[in-house]
């Protein structure tokens, strides 16, 4: 009798099992974007009983995109598609024939975005926390109307207990003021700053707060954008966070590099429309009217646009714009960035660029924030590497920068790194600018940056010690993860 019902519930269990793992892989094949991850799920789900499905239900199934899709941030592209505005790297009358040729990269960005790009803008590079933090406070003091703030990292130390007092004081003064901040990001700091926020009269909310360990640095669906925009017509932007680490001209534990970047001109309506749709998205507040949206007038000569990128309506977007900058290329490509684990279309694209002809160039931090990550990009320099591609690691101080320039006249900076988690996991947002001024000051200082660097080659990977190359290709084997 106790047999007979042991194996009963045996039946049952088995039953359940079968079932719930074949619906999990009918969900896994028919949503999943990458065949090579709906087949991993499958596996996952007939070979660990129930945990399996389990794990699927909470890693597996992107929550933001459904969340998005009932707020109506899923527009056709026909409804998001504005008028296109032309610019000097479309306009081949009015560009230099170094720059002509990207006038069919602009066309395709075009098609991948929807969003026009814009004429008449002041771009300005602003080196670490020393020159973006005085210049974005001082921005925020002299704010009339309204204030937007988004950024990952925004801790509560010497340089965010500045940011809030300047906040604070523009409440004072009657400015609309909204502060998002990421739910990881900055979310487990012994004095939250949401709470110091709310404190100080200034409306804070997190983006998709979490539940998850302190500190666990690989979750998905994380705001990674850092966007101020002030008053609707100063906007900032790049790959600076709101945390002491970015000032070098003061002590601390880990000094990081970077660049920021100061926008005015029709392009911070951009940046604007992403903010108002990520406040949204988190509080249902709908921001609008003169106060945020004022008439913006030219302020420079640089033709720029703002590119989101995101896993709702906006995946894949940038990572179809760097394949589309890499293809158009026909001199050089110059890349900065703190964390390199491209896919495999990327490393293609950089190859054959290399195999062209084409100066490519990849400039990598030798000291990083994340050991795992930067094992992981060591083990795949090689297939880069061996098509003629040239590495270098800058020293420290660790260098968050992320840059891309093309053929001397095509800028890409914002918050986006050469990762999965950035491409295709995380809320990004980036400016793609058409000006051979710009990236000849950023070309400058990358040759700047290559004088203390330390050039990798194929010889150098392969001496590395057996445990070594052992340790970087399994963690090699996380990268769709890192």
């Amino acid at each position: 009798m106790i047999d007979a019902f042991s194996n009963s519930w045996s039946f049952l269990f088995a039953a359940f099992w079968l079932a719930l793992a074949g619906v999990t892989s009918v969900h896994a094949i028919l949503r999943r974007r990458d065949p090579r991850a709906a087949l991993w799920w499958v596996a996952v789900s007939f070979s660990l009983p129930l945990v399996g499905a389990f794990l699927y239900y909470m890693m597996g199934i992107n929550r933001i995109q459904r969340k998005a899709s009932r707020m109506g941030r899923r527009l056709p592209m026909r409804a998001r598609r504005a008028a296109r505005v032309l610019s000097r790297a479309s306009d081949r009358s009015g560009v230099s024939p170094r720059m002509r040729h990207l006038s069919s990269l602009a066309h395709l960005v075009d098609g991948i975005v929807g969003k026009p790009l814009t004429e008449g803008n002041s771009v300005r590079p602003l080196i670490n926390g020393d020159e973006a933090y005085p210049a974005m406070i001082k921005a925020i003091d002299e704010a009339k109307e309204s204030i937007g703030i988004a950024t990952y990292i925004f801790n509560h130390d010497s340089v965010g207990k500045r940011f809030v007092e300047a906040l604070a004081r523009a409440v004072e003064r009657g400015v609309e003021v909204r502060a998002l901040i990421d739910g990881v990001g900055s979310g487990f700091g012994r004095t939250p700053v949401e709470k110091v926020l709310l404190k100080a009269g200034i409306r804070a909310a997190y983006f998709n707060p979490t539940l998850a360990p302190y500190r666990m640095a690989y979750l998905n669906l994380r705001n990674h954008r850092k966007i101020l925009i002030v008053d609707g017509r100063i906007g900032f932007s790049g790959g600076i966070n709101i945390h002491e680490h970015h000032v070098l001209g003061q002590p601390s534990a880990f000094p990081t590099q970077d660049i920021h970047f100061e926008l005015e001109g029709p392009v911070v309506g951009q940046l604007q429309e992403v903010f108002r749709d990520d406040w949204q998205f988190v509080t249902q507040e709908s921001l609008g009217g003169p106060r945020w949206f004022p008439k913006l007038e030219t302020r420079g000569s640089v033709a720029a646009r703002g590119i989101a990128a995101g896993p709702d309506e906006d995946y894949d977007k940038l990572r179809w714009a760097m394949l589309g900058a890499l293809a158009s290329a026909q001199h050089s490509v110059r890349i900065v960035t703190p964390y390199f684990i491209p896919d495999s279309s990327l490393i293609t694209a950089l190859s054959l660029a290399a195999m062209s002809g084409i100066r490519v160039e990849i400039l990598l931090p030798a000291v990083s924030d994340l050991s795992m990550v930067k094992w992981a990009s060591t083990a795949m320099l090689w297939q880069v590497l061996e098509r003629g591609c040239r590495v270098w690691m800058t020293p420290a101080p660790f260098n968050h920068t992320k840059l891309l320039l093309v053929d001397g006249g095509w800028t890409l900076f914002g918050s986006s790194n050469w990762d999965t988690r950035s491409l295709r996991l995380n809320f990004e947002f980036d400016v793609e600018c058409y000006d051979e001024d710009l990236t000849k000051w950023l070309s400058a200082w990358v040759d700047d940056k290559i004088k203390s660097a330390r050039e990798v080659t194929l010889e150098d990977l392969d001496s590395r010690p057996f445990p070594i190359k052992l340790r970087d290709g399994i963690a090699r084997l996380f990268s769709p993860h890192l």
